[in-house]
């Protein structure tokens, strides 16, 4: 599959695509007789890995140590697997906090009217309050 294909697949620009291929994060893509790059099987997988940790919020540079990690093979397990625990961790602390907006913002939706009336009936009384008179 071509870089076109690819970018329209996963929705990612063909600059990042080339920027990831420059750092490292991807593999070599081979190039086929004309020189364009000929994304094979094995490339789709490296996309969409580097896609998901990305749209998790894994920073360019822990991903690209994770990559290096990787290519040292199975004597880098426990480092890898603790800098995916750790991007999990973040990701749920984000979650969490979320939940908390999420339930202050149902509180208030499922209250709406109970505030605006008890705004409305303090307005009121201020408005008609006798001692409030002549000091505008």
């Amino acid at each position: 599959m071509n870089i076109n294909g690819i970018s329209k697949e996963f929705n990612v620009s063909k600059d990042t695509l080339r920027y990831w291929e420059r750092v490292g994060l991807l593999p070599e893509i081979k190039r086929n007789t004309s020189g364009y790059r000929d994304y094979s099987k094995r490339d789709l997988n490296w996309v969409y890995y580097i896609q998901v940790l990305r749209n998790g919020g894994m920073s360019i540079e822990s991903l690209i140590e994770f990559v290096k990690l990787y290519r040292e093979g199975n004597a880098s397990n426990d480092v890898r697997k603790s800098l995916l625990v750790d991007q999990r961790d973040v990701m749920l602390d984000q979650i969490a906090s979320l939940q908390k907006t999420v339930d202050y913002l149902q509180f208030k939706i499922d209250h709406f009217e109970d505030h605006t009336l008890n705004y409305e009936k303090e307005k009121l009384a201020l408005d008609s309050n006798p001692y409030n008179e002549g000091t505008d």
